[in-house]
């Protein structure tokens, strides 16, 4: 029997190993895109004309961006909902962008559409500027609070782990979207917020679990507790992602094209934030070099004060 859970705890230790060399290559490759190819930034960002409209008849996108692209002079992102009846264009702001009121009209009268005007606003670069700088302020205030919290709350070690996998899971989420070019507007900035609470309880609950077992077992080895921690909490966690990423996909396939940014941030960041509770918040600490009596010897210490 002691054979048989010696082999178990090998076989884990080797694979969260394995794990955390494989997220490290895919952070690089993260930091990589981000780096070279940057973010596509939306219009939330980079200013310019959002233009909401409705069309009595019900066509496919495909068709739609083709009546655009012979009438529009320049670049633009196109959205529907509705089941393709309600529009919504984006135009970068720039010398040869149409102002947002006057092309929809001259469109109408040449698209053989019935198109009823919803809303058309013009958001400055300015503006855009200011939001990229209070966004990078939140995200950064949140971790500073982060690591106040779990510098009182955990060993460094384990604290170090927490923070590593936060990060992680942020890179690799933005990595996403730099090498598909998909469009980074503020409500993929929410989802991003999001994804630091979530992958940060996941650590924080295999880290209590790993300093509940060191506190009352000194005899085992670091990576015996820490196996055992993600034994103990690894159903939990399953099931916990398991029931977000079905509401997730709820929004991902019902919620329209105007969420679905936002549904692919949190469903790629859950399941990297999952996967990183083992193969980094519980993987750094070893490495590290954290050991099982850390907390006895504590405890020793503080008993021999005079």
């Amino acid at each position: 029997m002691n054979a048989l859970l010696l082999k178990q705890t090998e076989a884990l230790s080797k694979f969260r190993l394995a794990s955390f060399y494989f997220a490290s290559i895919f952070t690089l490759l993260a930091l990589f895109s981000l780096f070279f190819k940057g973010l596509n930034l939306g219009l939330d960002f980079t200013g310019g004309y959002l233009t909401e409209f409705t069309t009595q008849q019900s066509i496919t996108q495909n068709k739609m961006e083709g009546l655009l692209t012979s009438f529009l002079p320049d670049t633009f992102q196109l959205s529907s909902a509705e089941n393709g009846t309600y529009w919504s264009v984006q135009q970068v702001d720039n010398d040869r962008s149409l102002k947002g009121k006057t092309w929809l009209t001259e469109f109408s009268e040449h698209s053989g559409l019935t198109i009823m005007p919803q809303d058309a606003i013009y958001i400055g670069s300015q503006v855009g500027d200011e939001l990229i700088d209070q966004g990078g302020l939140a995200l950064l205030t949140s971790v500073i609070v982060i690591l106040f919290y779990l510098s009182f709350r955990f060993e460094w070690r384990l604290a170090a782990g927490s923070v590593l996998a936060l990060f992680h899971d942020v890179i690799i989420v933005l990595g996403i979207f730099s090498w598909f070019e998909l469009s980074f507007d503020l409500t993929i900035l929410a989802s991003l917020l999001a994804i630091i609470g979530y992958s940060l309880n996941d650590s924080i609950i295999v880290g209590d679990k790993v300093r509940e077992i060191m506190k009352r077992n000194k005899e085992d080895k670091i990576e015996a507790i820490i196996n055992l921690a993600i034994k103990s909490t690894i159903v939990r966690t399953l099931i916990t992602s398991g029931t977000t990423l079905a509401t997730i996909l709820a929004i991902w396939f019902f919620a329209g094209e105007s969420l679905s940014g936002f549904a692919i941030a949190l469903f790629s960041g859950i399941l990297v934030g999952t996967f990183s509770s083992t193969a980094i918040s519980a993987t750094v600490p070893q490495l590290l070099g954290l050991t099982a009596d850390y907390y006895h010897k504590k405890d020793e210490e503080i008993c021999q004060l005079p």
